[in-house]
C-alpha cells in the first residue's frame, strides 16, 4: 500500500510517498519520495491576510507536480492538509477549491486542535509512559501544545505565535501571558520535566548542538545554541552552517518561542523525535486503511 501526504505549512510545503510493506506480518513503513518546497504562505497572510497572487501561482504549479507524482507512484490514498497560514488567509477556501477543480487534489484547511491531533500521533511511540510532558510543536504561523500524562493526550490548544509571524513581529505581546496561563491551568507543573519538540527548526537546533538521536537537549544548551545564532548573519547561516535560506531567517525566532514555553512551564530538558504533522497524516492514512 502507498500513501502520501501534503503539508502546507506557513513557511514551507512538504510532501512524502511512503511504501506499507508487510514482512512476516508485520508493517513496515518505506520512505520513497520527499520534498520540501521553500513557498512562505505565512508572510502573505499575516501581513496583508490575503494570499497574493505570485504565490497563488507557484501554490497551483506545486500541487500540479505534487498532482502528478501522487498518480506516476500509483499512490493508493493520499491526505492534504493546509494549516495556519491557510486557514487565515480571506481567500484560502477559494484557493483549494480552485486546486481541487484544477488538479483533482481534495485540501483539508485543518483548525489547531486537529493539527496538534495529528501530530499528537506521530510522537506516540517516543513517549515514556510513566512520564508526563509538554508537547511543543512550533510552524509558522502557530504553536500547538499539548500536555500528555502517562501517554494520554489532556490538553491541546493551539496559540497564534510562529517562527514567521514572531520574525516579523505579528504576534501579540499578551500571547505569552495566556500560554502560561494555560500552561499552568491545564496542568499540574510539578509533573511536567519533559518536553517533546516537533518542527524543522528545533530539529536542526538539535543538530547544530551536536545532539543524537535518543539524546536530550537542556534549556541551557539549548540557549547556547541560540546565542551562537545570534552571534552570525544570515549568510554565515546559510554558507557557514549550510541552513537552507528560508530556515536562517527564521530558526532564531523559532528558538525563541521553544525556549520562552519551556521557561513558562519549569521544564529543563526537551526531546526531538525528528517527527511532524506529515508523519502524523501518514499514521492517520495508516489506521483509515490497513488490511488487518
Amino acid at each position: 500500500m502507498k500513501l502520501a501526504v501534503i503539508d502546507i505549512g506557513s513557511n514551507a510545503i512538504r510532501f512524502q510517498v511512503t511504501n506499507i510493506l508487510q514482512y512476516r506480518g508485520v508493517d513496515h513503513f518505506k520512505r520513497l519520495e520527499y520534498v520540501r518546497f521553500p513557498l512562505r504562505l505565512g508572510h502573505d497572510v499575516f501581513t496583508s491576510g490575503r494570499l497574493r497572487p505570485q504565490s497563488i501561482e507557484k501554490f497551483h504549479k506545486l500541487m500540479k507536480a505534487f498532482s502528478l507524482l501522487i498518480e506516476l507512484y500509483e499512490v493508493d490514498h493520499y491526505m492534504a492538509c493546509a494549516t495556519s497560514a491557510m486557514r487565515e488567509a480571506e481567500n484560502g477556501k477559494m484557493v483549494t477549491d480552485e486546486i481541487q477543480q484544477q488538479s483533482g487534489l481534495e485540501i483539508h484547511i485543518i483548525d489547531g486542535s486537529e493539527e496538534a491531533r495529528l501530530i499528537n500521533k506521530a510522537i506516540a511511540e517516543n513517549l515514556d509512559t510513566k512520564l508526563s510532558y509538554i508537547h511543543i510543536d512550533v510552524g509558522g504561523g502557530s504553536t500547538e501544545l499539548n500536555l500528555i500524562r502517562q501517554g494520554e493526550l489532556i490538553g491541546s490548544k493551539s496559540f497564534q505565535i510562529g517562527s514567521v509571524r514572531h520574525m516579523d513581529d505579528l504576534d501579540s505581546p499578551e500571547i505569552w501571558v495566556e500560554i502560561k496561563n494555560w500552561i499552568t491551568g491545564a496542568s499540574d507543573t510539578k509533573e511536567l520535566r519533559t518536553a517533546i519538540g516537533t518542527g524543522g527548526n528545533i530539529n536542526k537546533l538539535f543538530e547544530l548542538g551536536g545532539k543524537l538521536k535518543g539524546e536530550t537537549m537542556t534549556l541551557s544548551e539549548l540557549m547556547e545554541v541560540q546565542e551562537m545564532l545570534l552571534g552570525t548573519t544570515a549568510e554565515d547561516r546559510v554558507y557557514k552552517l549550510q541552513l537552507n535560506p528560508d530556515r536562517a531567517d527564521v530558526i532564531i525566532p523559532a528558538s525563541e518561542i521553544y525556549a520562552a514555553v519551556m521557561q513558562q512551564g519549569g521544564i529543563n530538558e526537551i526531546v526531538v523525535p525528528d517527527v511532524g504533522l506529515k508523519d502524523g497524516m501518514i499514521k492517520m492514512l495508516y489506521e483509515q486503511h490497513r488490511v488487518i
